[in-house]
């Protein structure tokens, strides 16, 4: 009533404005609120003076005076606010206590959900996170920001820089060419990391996590929707041991690699580097479990490999559909948790035997869109195998393509793959 009041009682487009950046018409508890709200935001749209009596005459050609509680009770609203100058506290009441209503009804669904022997326990879990996500979304409002309060914390940004002489302002990914290019990976990023099938995208995002979590001691998350989390720590221990990866899987191991193979679990078991290994996971669940590794683990990047196994919350829609809504929820994810995140993609088969392009990522232009920084890796396959992995070469040049930066260069820069490990390292030209 005091919302309504003020807005009655001495109105002005920037006494709405700041009403409406708290206020939906639904906020409002009572039904003759709601009607009256809506009335109000109306003749603003039509351009019309308001007042009680323009108010009155809304509700009356709407139809919905009565229901509004009468002319008096309009009237009256008025007498229920001194001043003005309070609007936005009283819009902030509004706005809390209808979040409050929508967790007592969530709860409440979810406790008749609970009840419900025919619903799956994991299809309740599902649907409450999905509830409390939608809620937070929807009552999300926009803020504005003077430019004034924005250039002060970017000077302050800029000075801190100046004064800590940090090589990277995001997270380096231990390659120096392509850090030097990108300054790292920066938080509430999204980046791509494309390529053809056996090229070696899950080498390169393995090789870039423990560089970060094993050597810099830096929070990372992993999701492995392809390989077993022993399938992926077997690379892991293959890299940092420089024991043949071949050899760790069939035991074939000399003496001698058992002191290699302590030494690296030692190292790996101390690092921050936190693992998920579950095939086809929705949409939802990754959302939550990426949540929980910043809150609990404090991770500071996540790595997601890859973006196709991810299951969409409706499997109905076409395939370009699926990947825009798993595209733009990574973006969104990224901004809220403002940690960079790093999602692992096909190209299309026409980018075989070619530098990969934008247009080669598969199924949808929304990965080209949405992601910050796209990497493409390429090199020639090896005519005689189809699997550069079974390349007997110490190392193999490799171009990693940075075809978009958002805030920075594009360019090539090369990095060496070591099939016996599986790895990739910074590329020297001695290695040629």
């Amino acid at each position: 009533m005091a919302t309504l009041g003020a807005l009655l009682l001495n109105f002005s487009v920037d006494l709405l404005d700041e009403v409406q950046q708290f206020v939906r018409p639904d906020d409002f508890f009572k039904g003759a609120h709601q009607l009256i709200y809506r009335a109000i935001t109306s003749l603003h749209e039509k351009g019309e003076g308001i007042d009680i009596l323009t108010l009155t005459g809304e509700l009356t050609t709407s139809g919905s005076l009565e229901k509004a509680g009468g002319a008096a009770y309009v009237a009256s609203l008025t007498s229920r606010v001194p001043t003005t100058a309070n609007v936005s506290y009283y819009a902030k009441i509004v706005q809390e206590t209808s979040i409050r209503r929508s967790l007592l009804n969530t709860a409440r669904q979810i406790i008749s959900e609970a009840h419900d022997d025919s619903l799956a326990t994991r299809l309740i879990i599902e649907d409450a996170e999905k509830s409390i996500f939608d809620l937070n979304d929807n009552q999300s409002r926009g803020e504005l920001k003077p430019a004034r309060e924005v250039i002060q914390k970017t000077i302050e940004t800029i000075e801190n820089r100046y004064r800590t002489k940090e090589r990277f302002t995001g997270i380096p990914s231990g390659f120096d060419l392509l850090d030097n290019l990108t300054s790292g990976f920066q938080n509430s990023e999204m980046t791509i990391i494309g390529a053809r099938p056996s090229i070696g995208k899950t080498a390169l995002a393995l090789s870039m996590a423990t560089n970060i979590a094993v050597k810099n001691r830096i929070g990372c998350g992993f999701f492995t929707l392809e390989m077993s989390d022993v399938s992926l720590m077997m690379r892991v221990v293959s890299a940092e041991s420089k024991i043949n990866s071949n050899n760790l899987r069939t035991g074939l191991l000399r003496p001698t690699d058992f002191n290699k193979l302590t030494e690296a679990a030692g190292r790996i078991y101390e690092a921050p580097l936190i693992l998920q290994d579950s095939p086809n996971i929705p949409l939802l669940d990754l959302r939550s479990l990426a949540r929980k590794m910043v809150t609990k683990h404090g991770v500071k990047i996540i790595f997601v490999d890859y973006i196709g196994l991810i299951a969409p919350e409706d499997n109905k829609q076409p395939r370009h559909e699926q990947i825009s809504q798993i595209s733009r929820s990574l973006k969104a994810l990224a901004r809220e948790l403002d940690i960079p995140i790093v999602a692992l993609s096909q190209v299309g088969r026409q980018s075989e035997g070619k530098a990969p392009s934008l247009a080669d990522l598969r199924e949808s232009g929304a990965l080209e869109q949405d992601a910050d920084l796209v990497l493409f890796l390429h090199r020639e396959r090896n005519l005689d195998s189809d699997d550069d992995a079974n390349d007997n070469s110490s190392v193999i040049k490799t171009d990693l393509i940075v075809a978009k930066q958002r805030n920075g260069p594009t360019g090539t820069v090369h990095v060496a793959f070591i099939p016996h490990f599986t790895r990739f390292e910074n590329f020297s030209y001695d290695d040629r």
